[in-house]
């Protein structure tokens, strides 16, 4: 294969823009798959990707693709998510291309997540190809698009591509402007091999399942490779390119992508974004690998089953060498036992890992509360951080207390500026600008604590706009506030899986909140189970279960008055002694309903 026909490439844009479906044309047109084997979305692998119609894991594949010069050209390349919890994933995606597809929708114009993968694109300094999609809709307003290309984005309109990814409409077109505008890589075939490790998985049969870029030398079947952080040194069993599935070939060559499968079976050997070498013939320095990434949601998975906990443990760090993004260290709860204490870069990726791990190893886990990480300084002048309720000190002992701040830029139809701002302000949001885009576009900058975002501003935001308004964030700095740990009580007992830390002022609306959702899910027993909201010994809320009542009188036929009456009381006193020795079943959907913990 020469140098000069490869051209690696990724698909950037905003979520639901089409970027899995036009990954499915180019590979039609590839004919990678037969007809008889064609599914939609063939590079969304996981069935949760399927089901909530989200990319969340990068994929990439090789597709051959003959020009109009007479010449094959073989492009890699890269699927990426939308969402902007998986903004990680896009980050990798571009380091390991020299261009990309910038993506956009031609009803709903730039949006947020659009502008902020194009900055990405821009760090790397990737061939940047604006593509229009979605043509073929009857609300499709393509000249609206090229004006806001030209006027938000600062590219050429001239320069963007037409296409429909549903009808295939335009890919042709757009397949040769890969090949005329997006460089070749550039790298020595006869250098020392220096390969970047940008993703892996684990098979249960080969063991770990390396992901590489070769940036300079070529890389061979059964050649030794050492890895650069530990020194770890490998043969390679097998190289290959990722088609749909995996083609095995006998050499790689600098600006190639592919896999290795060296019998890798210690995971923690291999890292995302180190750096792969001959263990002869080695390079002279490391790739600089990626940004370590920063958790901003923190919650703590815990086995339902206390003998599944080595199962969790095995299962976790299978996870973590495939979503690199994931953080986690040993926890343990007095109510819940052992577990793991994990970080996650948004709500919607503690939900991905959550239904991962029941999916792909069923297992039965509990999550605590999600939260972020505060600063608190203590009387005895000394700072600390925390993220979990467990690790709240004495309220008597904290001065200051200090939280994390987003800067949130949201894009919005003028029609609903008063919504969206009516929403930021009642999540404590302070607005920074407010500039019109266009006619009727609009974009506020909100700073806001990103204990708000967590939960509910998402859903929030998409219902008081119609689905119109979109939302980027970037983590900003700290702010201080009024922080508390809310207990919640059932059946007068604390459960520490509950406990969450609040912003002072809206504690007793989110205690109602949780009390109600556990009123809701929580069966009722033979004795009355109140559920109650704390704050240091205070009580802020309760709600009550009532007792199962079972009907003792149904056998007595007529007779006295007293022979009933003698049965409730008999009733009444076993209901009692049940209440100060019976412990209440809390099912898991009530943990998950906590969770959620948004107002119906």
């Amino acid at each position: 294969m020469e140098h000069d026909t490869i051209r690696n490439f990724c698909i950037i844009a905003h979520i639901d823009h089409g970027k899995s479906t036009l990954a499915d044309r180019f590979i039609q047109r590839a004919r990678l798959v037969a007809e008889r084997d064609w599914r939609d979305q063939v590079l969304d692998t996981m069935d949760i990707e399927r089901e909530r119609g989200i990319t969340i894991k990068s994929q990439a594949v090789s597709l051959p693709f003959d020009s109009s010069d007479g010449r094959r050209y073989h492009l890699n390349l890269v699927d990426t998510p939308g969402h902007v919890d998986f903004s990680y994933e896009v980050s990798r995606a571009i380091s390991s291309s020299e261009g990309a597809l910038l993506l956009i929708d031609a009803s709903q114009g730039v949006e947020a997540q659009t502008l902020s993968n194009m900055y990405l694109a821009l760090d790397h300094e990737l061939e940047i190809i604006p593509v229009i999609n979605k043509i073929d809709l009857p609300s499709a307003d393509i000249t609206n698009v090229l004006e806001q290309i030209e006027h938000d984005l600062g590219l050429p309109a001239d320069s963007a591509v037409q296409v429909s990814a549903k009808t295939g409409q335009g890919v042709d077109e757009l397949l040769e402007a890969i090949v005329q505008r997006i460089p070749p890589p550039s790298g020595d075939r006869s250098a020392p091999l220096k390969g970047l490790i940008f993703d892996s998985n684990y098979d249960p049969y080969r063991g770990v399942i390396v992901h590489v870029r070769v940036i300079e030398g070529t890389l061979r079947a059964r050649q030794r490779l050492r890895v650069w952080s530990n020194g770890a040194v490998y043969d390679a069993e097998e190289i290959g390119r990722f088609r749909v599935g995996h083609e095995i070939v006998g050499e790689l060559y600098a600006g190639d992508v592919g896999y290795i499968i060296a019998g890798i079976k210690n995971i923690a050997e291999i890292r995302v974004g180190d750096t792969i070498t001959d263990d002869r013939r080695p390079t002279d320095a490391p790739m600089p690998g990626f940004r370590q990434v920063k958790p901003v949601v923190f919650s703590s998975i815990y086995p339902v089953d206390a003998d599944e906990y080595d199962e969790l443990a095995r299962a976790m760090e299978k996870l973590t060498l495939n979503d690199a993004s994931l953080v986690y260290e040993k926890d343990n709860s007095a109510a819940l036992g052992f577990g793991f204490k994990c970080g996650f870069l948004g709500l919607l990726h503690l939900e991905v890992v959550q239904e991962r791990l029941e999916r792909e190893w069923q297992l039965n886990i509990v999550l605590t509360a999600p939260s972020v990480r505060y600063r608190l300084r203590l009387r005895d002048g000394s700072e600390v951080e925390i993220d979990t309720p467990h690790d709240f000190p004495d309220p008597a002992q904290v001065l200051e207390a200090w939280e994390p701040y987003i800067r949130a830029s949201i894009m919005t139809p003028d029609d609903y500026l008063g919504n969206v701002i009516s929403l930021c302000v009642e999540k404590r949001g302070v607005q920074k600008s407010m500039h019109y885009l266009d006619k009727k576009r609009i974009e506020v900058v909100y700073e806001m604590p990103l204990a708000e975002v967590l939960y509910d501003f998402y859903d929030k935001l998409k219902s008081c706009s119609r689905g119109y308004a979109s939302f980027d964030y970037e983590i900003g700095d700290y702010h201080p506030t009024r922080l508390a740990k809310l207990d919640i009580l059932v059946n007068g007992k604390p459960v520490d899986a509950l406990a969450q830390l609040v912003f002072r002022d809206n504690a007793e609306s989110r205690a109602r909140i949780i009390c109600r959702k556990l009123r809701d899910e929580i069966p009722r027993h033979q004795f009355k189970i109140p559920l109650q909201g704390s704050i240091s010994g205070t009580i802020i809320a309760r709600e009550t279960i009532p007792a199962l009542r079972k009907d003792v009188t149904a056998k007595c036929y007529g007779g006295d008055i007293t022979r009933k009456r003698k049965l409730l009381e008999k009733q009444k006193e076993g209901k009692k002694r049940m209440k100060m020795v019976g412990d209440v079943e809390l099912p898991q959907s009530a943990f998950l309903s906590a969770l959620k913990g948004k107002e119906e």
